[in-house]
């Protein structure tokens, strides 16, 4: 890292540590489940502990060719961080996919199996408490684990904390070295270590003194360590000191646009964000945010972002509680999410189909808001996801701003859905629909609380989670009957039959899809009718009651006759000839399997006819006649041969399956 000076010795007992024997190897036992081993550097916000680790992970990458994983265990109110989202980032880092809804336990062991074969290295900055470190770690040896706190992890076996006190006089002078330049040091090299020893040679005061003296040339060393000497001691110490001198040199929008910043969610800052919080433009915010960086207060991070360090977010945040009043902070908040709102609206946009209607959406759109291309548009998407996500989180828990949380929460689905798919979205997609829930309770928007547990139980439902998708959709029915949403009502019956005939209860499948039915005749809602004769039809088969299953299925037929559908009439047929041949009448069966075919070449659906070919095959064998059977087979694999590759497969099965 450029800005990390000293600390060889540290180093060196950190690299020593990582192969030291364990206890249980010196005392001659064998660990019962092996895990990673653990260094902890521990010290004060401040103290360069995040710095240290940094650069030994960078020492020791080249030995752990798994790579290297960060996570931030702390938030910058001081919260701790999500254990489950922790999880999620460190698993979407790994390429591996997370089933939507899926609880910490189930996510701790998809990462533990993650990380089973692989030679990597954790780095967990920031660590509240002992039981977030313990839940990330890997049971594989061959990982390390870096871990930086405040004090020791006391419950995590073999773990000597590596504690920081200040720099060495030497180091502390070469970092404001590095701010300053050799010529103000060399000529006062007294002054230089006075001032060191004023800051307490804490890394972090000494970046904020260097970026002052380098903010003002003319300044003399001796004044400022006079000054820095001369405050008052608080709790933050000396870098609560450094920061004071810091902030009281700002211009006052300067001042200002500094104190807004801790309602950046996740500490992350970009120009857009700043820009939103103080009501400036984007370029002079990104000017701003670039002297913050050069003074100390903020660490440059990827793609344009900007950090606000950990030692100093309390002290920001302290400023804007006492200097900011309410009204205004929560016009900066509101803001700062219309901001975020629109920026989503513009990289929606720029993952839809070109044409005229992506053109008008943009020019509507200041320049500053637009994207060069799909791919700036999803990259950024990616880079600010976890800020993103964590904006909704704070809009939805503020009760003041719902109005704009419900907004921003659906662009975000939106963006995600158009960028990623539904199905590759899911995990991000699944605490999303739970905050549009959280605030459609909270106001009593049964409408809006329907389509949210619709969507939950369909991906608890896709995930497995039946039982609790059943309990949703019935939640949903009733939050759909308040509503008076006639849709919503439909979907969700039909959502409940779709989960008892998950769970093999065919009999009230079969009257929820009733329900569902008498709905949409009394609606005339004519494919909705087609659909569901077609699921009574199939849980019908499924219970064996065959009499219905054929009413059902030729009333489907009928649906899509009416429709002009003619491939839907050929399935619905094809089905009707597998009912017929279980309920053992082999020649309706086969004269319905014929008219499908017919139906079938009429729409050009070449596997369609191939999948019926062969139930004809299987026909014909029952009624004896093997010749004409092997003549359809040979028909259909000479027209699967012919058919381009489809995702949609047809499993037609004969009565002998």
């Amino acid at each position: 890292m450029a800005d990390f000076v000293g600390r060889r010795r540290e180093l060196k007992e950190l690299r020593e540590d990582i192969a030291r024997t364990g206890l249980d190897t010196l005392s001659g036992r064998k660990a019962k489940a092996p895990r990673a081993r653990v260094l902890l550097v521990a010290g004060r916000p401040g103290s360069g502990r995040t710095a240290l680790a940094e650069e030994l992970v960078r020492e020791v990458a080249p030995e752990y060719p798994g790579g290297v994983l960060r996570a931030r265990l702390t938030m910058p109110g001081g919260e701790p961080a999500d254990t489950e989202a922790v999880m999620r980032g460190l698993l979407r880092s790994l390429g591996r996919a997370t089933p939507p809804g899926a609880g910490e336990d189930e996510l701790g062991a998809a990462l533990r199996e993650a990380l089973a074969d692989r030679t990597a290295i954790l780095l967990l900055d920031d660590a509240a408490d002992v039981f977030q470190v313990d839940a990330l770690l890997p049971d594989n040896p061959d990982c390390l684990v870096v871990v930086t706190a405040e004090g020791p992890l006391t419950g995590i076996p073999d773990v000597r904390p590596c504690t920081l006190g200040g720099l060495d006089t030497p180091s502390a002078v070469q970092m404001l070295t590095r701010h300053t330049g050799d010529i103000r040091i060399a000529a006062d090299p007294r002054a230089a270590e006075a001032l060191a020893e004023a800051c307490g040679s804490q890394p972090a005061a000494l970046a904020l003194a260097g970026g002052w003296l380098a903010a003002h040339p003319k300044a003399s060393l001796v004044d400022l360590a006079k000054q820095l000497h001369d405050m008052p001691a608080g709790a933050g110490g000396t870098v609560a000191k450094a920061f004071q001198l810091v902030h009281a040199s700002l211009p006052q929008p300067a001042q200002r646009t500094l104190r807004l910043l801790p309602l950046a969610p996740t500490g992350l800052i970009d120009s857009h964000t700043a820009s939103a919080l103080a009501g400036c433009s984007v370029v002079a915010a990104q000017s701003t945010l670039e002297d913050f960086a050069q003074l100390g207060l903020l660490r440059p991070a990827a793609d344009g972002l900007f950090l606000l360090p950990g030692c100093l977010a309390p002290l920001v945040r302290g400023l804007l509680e006492t200097k900011e009043r309410p009204s205004e902070v929560q016009l900066a908040r509101a803001r700062m999410l219309e901001r975020t709102v629109r920026l989503l609206h513009s990289c929606r946009a720029m993952a839809e189909a070109g044409g005229e209607p992506v053109r008008e959406k943009l020019e509507g759109l200041p320049r500053a808001l637009r994207f060069a291309d799909r791919r700036a548009a999803a990259t950024w998407l990616d880079s600010r996801l976890p800020a993103l996500t964590a904006a909704a989180h704070l809009a939805v828990a503020d009760g003041e701003l719902d109005t704009l949380a419900r907004r921003l929460v659906a662009a975000l689905v939106r963006a995600l859905a158009e960028h990623r798919g539904t199905a590759e979205a899911a995990p991000e997609l699944y605490p999303l629909h739970r905050l549009v829930l959280d605030v459609a309770e909270r106001r009593s928007l049964h409408r809006e609380r329907a389509a949210a547990l619709l969507n939950l139980a369909d991906l608890d439902a896709e995930t497995g989670r039946t039982t609790e998708a059943l309990e949703r959709y019935r939640a949903a029915l009733d939050a759909g009957r308040a509503a008076g949403d006639p849709y919503a009502t439909g979907r969700a019956m039909e959502s409940v039959g779709g989960a008892h005939q998950a769970l093999g209860d065919f009999h009230r499948a079969a009257d929820w899809f009733g329900r569902a039915l008498s709905q949409a005749l009394a609606r005339g809602e004519r494919a909705d009718e087609t659909r569901l004769y077609g699921r009574l039809g199939n849980v019908h088969t499924l219970a064996g009651r065959y009499g219905d299953a054929l009413r059902s299925w030729r009333a489907a037929a009928a649906g899509h006759r009416k429709a002009g559908d003619v491939p839907g009439q050929a399935r619905a047929l094809s089905e009707m000839a597998r009912v017929q041949e279980y309920a053992g009448r082999p020649e309706e069966a086969l004269h319905t399997c014929r008219e499908a075919v017919e139906l079938a070449r009429r729409a050009g659906d070449l596997r369609l006819q191939a999948a019926l070919q062969v139930r004809l095959a299987d026909t014909l064998d029952r009624l004896g006649d093997p010749a004409a059977a092997r003549l359809h087979r040979t028909m259909a694999d000479r027209l699967l041969s012919e058919a381009p590759a489809d995702p949609v497969a047809y499993e037609i099965r004969s009565g002998s399956d």
